[in-house]
């Protein structure tokens, strides 16, 4: 077995653009900065905001990649892992492909693959290329159960196991935004504006519960397409007169001063696979209201670390919303247990020496 110091791994991840899964590769990266000999990470298709927030520690590269097979990237990404002596390569999400790639022309470098999608347990989709591609993985890696048992059932891997999301300090943000509305009366939802984040059932069960009468504020946080989606969530806001009350913002990148401005934190997804949302969430002392789904029950107990909704139901996110509005002396309770249970169980410590560990198996 190897020691950590022999590890010389990369993150590889499709773009930079901030999403959970974008955030856990460059937490990973500057969190095994301290740990191994090297950490970098290399981002395959897009750059953006969250390059900021990378550790000055971290080797970084930008490949550039035009198109699915792109030898040019390819090549880049050789490159970045010849110089720098790589052995392990971490992918999320789709960019396994990549990887793959890279080790059919580099056999010995392991790879580990990463799967963040809440939703591929229940997709129609036959993943007949993924299935193809898990030959060549050393270890996946799962956000929750579920998937983890998928994974099992389906891939032709023999290491799988769940790893926890976690949500760390350790990342240097610049303050930037300031939040519009009465400071203890401003609801976050930090999400990118596409489906499955189900904006629209947060817009209407607002407008439903009237607290906008009594100052509430609804914030929305996330990349905005400008599409289809996006615009159907501005002609809702207009034609219900939510000006004054309902903001977005698009993309930033100082999500800690952002939470920090806030009271509450939903997040109503149809689907989810372990959201750092709600971790993020509940290090900034909000209390929280989550739709039941993917892992978020195992973080929201109902009315002990927050209220828990069925998925895609009006009536009981906007009971949740009256709730939090009328019973004030309850939130601070429920923000309390929620910050106390995740400082106890998603300690970045735990999760990184579990990383470390199944990298070092295969070296």
């Amino acid at each position: 077995m190897a020691f950590s110091k022999e590890i010389r791994v990369i993150q590889l991840i499709d773009s930079l653009e901030p999403g959970g899964a974008e955030r856990m590769a460059v937490t990973i990266a500057n969190r095994l900065a301290e740990e191994v000999a090297f950490s970098g990470l290399v981002v395959t298709r897009l750059e953006g905001g969250l390059k900021n927030t990378i550790n000055k520690k971290v080797g970084y590269a930008f490949v550039n990649k035009m198109k699915a097979i792109d030898f040019s990237a390819l090549f880049r990404l050789r490159t970045f892992i010849k110089t720098n002596k790589v052995n392990t390569v971490h992918a999320h999400g789709s960019s396994y492909f990549f990887a793959v790639l890279l080790k059919l022309t580099m056999p010995s470098v392991q790879i580990f693959w990463h799967d963040h999608f809440g939703n591929r347990v229940k997709s129609q989709e036959g993943y007949f290329l993924l299935r193809f591609f898990s030959v060549f993985f050393s270890c996946v890696f799962t956000v929750n159960e579920a998937l983890k048992d998928w994974a099992q059932k389906k891939l032709w891997v023999k290491n799988v196991e769940f790893l926890s999301n976690f949500t760390s300090d350790s990342e240097v943000e610049i303050p930037v935004t300031i939040l519009n509305g009465t400071p203890n009366k401003r609801i976050v939802f930090l999400a990118n504006l596409h489906h499955p984040k189900n904006h629209i059932l947060a817009l209407k069960s607002f407008l439903a519960s009237k607290i906008a009468n009594e100052g509430w504020t609804l914030h929305l946080i996330g990349k905005d397409k400008l599409d289809d989606y996006s615009e159907d969530l501005k002609d809702f806001i207009k034609q219900n007169n939510l000006k004054e009350a309902v903001f977005i913002y698009g993309s930033c990148n100082d999500v800690k001063s952002i939470l920090n401005q806030a009271k509450v934190g939903i997040l109503v997804s149809s689907y989810e696979g372990f959201p750092v949302t709600l971790l993020e969430y509940g290090m900034a002392g909000l209390t929280v209201i989550s739709s039941n789904v993917g892992y978020c029950s195992t973080i929201i107990q109902n009315e002990v670390t927050g209220y828990l909704i069925a998925s895609d139901n009006e009536a009981q996110l906007q009971s949740a919303l009256i709730k939090i509005a009328n019973e004030s002396h309850k939130n601070d309770g429920l923000a309390k247990n929620l910050n106390t249970f995740v400082k106890a169980n998603y300690a970045p410590e735990k999760v990184i020496q579990k990383i470390i560990d199944a990298y070092q198996k295969n070296l």
